[in-house]
């Protein structure tokens, strides 16, 4: 890769889960000088490694990561932190002489990176416990058939679950009376990353990437994830409410150790939940109409990546 493209380019691969952006990773690290910023909401919390699928020590002694294990489990991490702190990165790895490297699959992560973030209403208290006392009595699913008839293109984005964002949906609309879809690009706090170009994995078999996942699962369940679960359980201080605890895999984990559902039965809707993330980040994907397409499911992929960033 020239000097141009290195100082002027910034590079990011992305793709559903269980696409093989890790190994993908590992073989560019051959021949550029690359730091890894993560770009994935599971990753940044402590004591979350396998089922977060985290590289192991080895693979961060030959490639330096960034954004990982930054926060408590307790904690939250927003859209614009991530932007701050990516910001900021980008510029002390060009100091390094190094290329960053941006990889994940937050697809909202990615998104505020390529269109920015935009300054929104701070949140009214009042509205917010409004949102909760209905979410307690009708269900977070029903909250979000709530958002898709007034921000059908927000809700399509989220997963029915999705407190978190169904709520700061909700809540700006009912501070607003304008879809939180309606308010991009009027004000913004962040600007999008210049010069950033997204290569896409998408595998060309679905039936293929749900096997992946399927056997990706099992590996962690063999690798001890129900008792990662039971420490973050055992704590005392963690709920289901909290974005860590919602992470696919942790939150029907959680409910094995509560004594609610048979891990057989929580293997099965985490492999379901599994894929219909996989969809979701699909969905997203394909929104973003300058990416460069490339089969995750490819033979040839890693040379075709190669041919791409050294231009």
């Amino acid at each position: 890769m020239d000097k141009v493209k290195q100082n002027d380019i910034v590079w990011c691969i992305a793709g559903p889960t269980a696409s093989g952006k890790s190994a993908l990773v590992d073989a560019i690290s051959r021949y550029l000088p690359i730091e890894v910023i993560n770009v994935d909401s599971a990753t940044i919390y402590r004591g979350m490694d396998i089922g977060t699928a985290k590289p192991d020590h080895q693979e961060r002694s030959r490639i330096t990561h960034h954004l990982l294990d930054i926060l408590d489990p307790a904690q939250t991490y927003s859209v614009a932190r991530f932007c701050h702190d990516v910001q900021g990165l980008i510029q002390e790895i060009r100091n390094r002489q190094h290329i960053p490297l941006l990889v994940g699959g937050t697809m909202m992560y990615i998104n505020a990176l390529r269109q920015g973030l935009d300054n929104l209403p701070t949140t009214d208290p009042a509205i917010r416990s409004q949102i909760d006392e209905q979410a307690q009595a009708i269900g977070w699913p029903a909250m979000h058939q709530e958002l898709a008839k007034v921000d059908p293109d927000t809700a399509s984005r989220l997963s029915p679950n999705d407190s978190q964002r169904i709520g700061r949906a909700l809540l700006v609309y009912r501070m607003t009376g304008t879809p939180l879809s309606r308010m991009f690009g009027r004000d913004q706090l962040y600007a999008p990353v210049p010069g950033l170009r997204l290569i896409s994995l998408e595998p060309s078999e679905r039936k293929q990437l749900h096997a992946r996942i399927e056997k990706r699962f099992d590996a962690m369940l063999e690798l001890g994830l129900l008792q990662e679960v039971q420490a973050l359980y055992d704590r005392g201080d963690l709920s289901p409410d909290l974005p860590s605890i919602r992470c696919v895999g942790y939150r029907q984990m959680w409910e094995v150790i509560a004594g609610r559902q048979s891990l057989d039965q929580a293997r099965e809707k985490a492999i379901a939940a599994t894929r219909q993330l996989a969809k979701r980040q699909l969905t997203w994907l394909r929104s973003m109409n300058d990416r460069i397409v490339l089969d995750s499911l490819d033979p040839a992929l890693e040379e075709k990546v190669r041919q791409i960033l050294l231009g």
